[in-house]
């Protein structure tokens, strides 16, 4: 994270409502976009990003470390983007064992503007959108995850693989 957000987070966490919105104007497009592509859909990513600032903003002031905020908030996504996928998921009426399921109710929507990141399976994808496309780094995309550094990388190794058979494909 760039050391000129640690300032924002603190005078935030203190309850300067201009350094709320002005977390909220630096990060929302990166907040909305790793939530668009591990839900696959805009309407969703509007509403799910609602709720990630939400809880930002409610947990605020229990952030000990206010230079860890980037790694901290995109855990915060993440969690939200799981919750809803669980909700999703129990939603979805139950599937006979002769019936064929429909493509359509896959837990993760597989239709992506981004054609290539929609081929590959949801964890490859996030670690790829959290290191590639939102600029966390190793340690950072392993701390969000919730696995070791040496996993992440894998994630990644195995990812870039994905893609480059997409492309081909």
């Amino acid at each position: 994270m760039e050391s000129g957000w640690v300032d924002v987070v603190v005078r935030a966490q203190v309850g300067e409502r201009e350094a709320v919105a002005e977390l909220v104007r630096g990060w929302h497009e990166a907040v909305w976009s790793y939530v668009r592509h591990m839900l696959g859909r805009e309407e969703l990513a509007d509403d799910v990003s609602q709720e990630v600032w939400l809880a930002v903003v409610r947990g605020l002031p229990r952030l000990k470390e206010p230079e860890r905020f980037a790694a901290w908030l995109f855990t915060i996504a993440r969690r939200s983007v799981v919750n809803h996928l669980r909700q999703r998921y129990a939603d979805q009426p139950r599937v006979d064992a002769d019936e064929e399921p429909d493509p359509a109710d896959h837990v993760v929507d597989r239709v992506d503007v981004r054609r290539l990141l929609g081929g590959v399976p949801v964890m490859e994808r996030e670690v790829l959108v959290l290191f590639h496309l939102e600029d966390l780094s190793l340690e950072e995309c392993a701390e969000v995850l919730g696995v070791p550094v040496g996993t992440v990388k894998s994630r990644l190794h195995r990812a870039r693989r994905l893609l480059r058979e997409e492309a081909g494909s």
